[in-house]
């Protein structure tokens, strides 16, 4: 299985596949790895999302990490497992959640929203955690002070509303990553738009990247 952190560390981006489906997902899971993405989640108020991981396990798993999102209950983990996935993604903190992953082998990327949200998922054993929804926060240096009490080897990373435009912002403030949606699929586009949203992302990180040297 491939290692999240060092996944993260390369390109600290996870694609988030709302609303795909499974005819649909080889094509622009391989446009996202073209781009350079390496993190891809399935969420499962998609149709037939167990089918679409498994795809893409099956097809991209010696490629990049597979899993699912807004993964709500244990049986949903205990599939993931079963299909051989290797990541589960949620949108809020259930520490028994986490737990269960954890010890099931999966890397574990719970949402939060506050700091007691944000101790409660690491204490957990979250490999990260996701700002959610970070677009509900009036600004993005909401994050400064969240990084000001969480250990700075905790991965946070803002998801809802993120774009190639706002990265830096929130990369100024201490987000060491990111989860994206619409912004870079919605249900029912092209490869082509998927491909080239994609590539403004990657592209977008870079310039971050080269600044920051």
């Amino acid at each position: 299985m491939k290692d999240f952190s060092t996944l993260m560390a390369q390109l600290p981006m996870v694609a988030i596949l709302r609303g795909i489906k499974p005819e649909e997902v080889l094509g622009h899971a391989e446009a996202l790895i073209d781009a350079g993405f390496s993190i891809l989640e399935v969420p499962l108020n998609s149709p037939e999302p167990f089918k679409s991981i498994e795809m893409l396990q099956q097809k991209y798993g010696d490629k990049a990490l597979i899993g699912a999102g807004t993964v709500m209950r244990k049986e949903q983990v205990e599939k993931l497992v079963e299909i051989g996935a290797g990541l589960m993604v949620c949108p809020h903190t259930d520490v028994e959640l986490i737990r269960t992953a954890k010890a099931s082998g999966l890397y574990a990327f719970p949402g939060f929203f506050t700091a007691s949200e944000a101790f409660a998922a690491m204490e957990a054993g979250a490999d990260a955690i996701k700002l959610f929804p970070a677009e509900a926060m009036t600004s993005p240096k909401v994050i400064s002070a969240i990084c000001a009490v969480v250990p700075k080897s905790v991965r946070i990373c803002p998801v809802g509303g993120v774009t190639p435009d706002n990265m830096s912002a929130y990369i100024d403030a201490g987000a060491q990553g990111f989860g994206l949606g619409s912004a870079l699929y919605k249900a029912g586009q092209s490869v082509a738009t998927t491909s080239e949203n994609a590539k403004a992302f990657v592209a977008g990180w870079q310039a971050i990247s080269e600044a920051a040297r």
